[in-house]
């Protein structure tokens, strides 16, 4: 079974101006988003999500990573990189989760722009015009704090109670006026080894 879209967005938050200050470099976010059937709906509980995944998945990766990268100019000039999916009240967390958690749709996105950080992501339900977050990290580094960002926005008619939105989100730049370090001075203060951060 194909993956049904009803409608995409594209949005593009540009902050120029931060705690009063003006950003050395604008800020710029990118979001792009799929409304789609949530395949699982009315099934009742369903075992075995493989076969939707398969055929979901890759063409929602494609299609996002397309649109976002269109909107940025190129994978290289992205800096931070994250995934997000919300799925409708008649449908399970496990939904969502099986759309994004998935390398048919994350590799997409990262070979699109080069990195070796894992995605950062959010899953949720909800209602139409719930909260979507996308929370984002530097592509290349997980410790780089600048680049921990959240895109946050809402879409009036989606998710309907038998829909998923499924998102990706994309950053130009980190925090305008970051502050407070990275986490590896936190590990040599700690003492602590960068490949042991709790230290346990």
């Amino acid at each position: 079974m194909s993956i049904q879209i009803r409608k995409t967005l594209l949005q593009v938050e540009t902050t120029l101006i931060e705690g009063g200050k003006a950003a050395p470099l604008p800020l710029k976010l990118y979001s792009a988003f799929a409304v789609v059937k949530n395949p699982w709906a009315g099934k009742g509980f369903v075992e075995d999500l493989k076969p939707e995944i398969h055929a979901g998945a890759p063409v929602l990766g494609e299609l996002l990573t397309r649109m976002i990268i269109e909107a940025v100019g190129s994978g290289e000039a992205v800096e931070g990189y994250g995934k997000a999916a919300l799925v409708g009240l008649d449908g399970e967390i496990e939904h969502a989760s099986a759309l994004i958690h998935t390398l048919r749709f994350g590799n997409h996105f990262r070979n699109a722009v080069g990195a070796k950080s894992y995605l950062a992501f959010c899953n949720t339900r909800g209602p139409a015009n719930a909260p979507i977050m996308i929370p984002l990290m530097d592509k290349n580094d997980e410790g780089r704090r600048s680049h921990y960002l959240t895109i946050q926005t809402a879409i009036p008619d989606a998710p309907a109670a038998d829909e998923i939105v499924v998102a990706l989100g994309a950053s130009v730049g980190g925090r305008p006026h970051h502050r407070i370090g990275d986490r590896y001075q936190d590990l040599k203060d700690l003492g602590h080894d960068v490949t042991n951060p709790a230290g346990v």
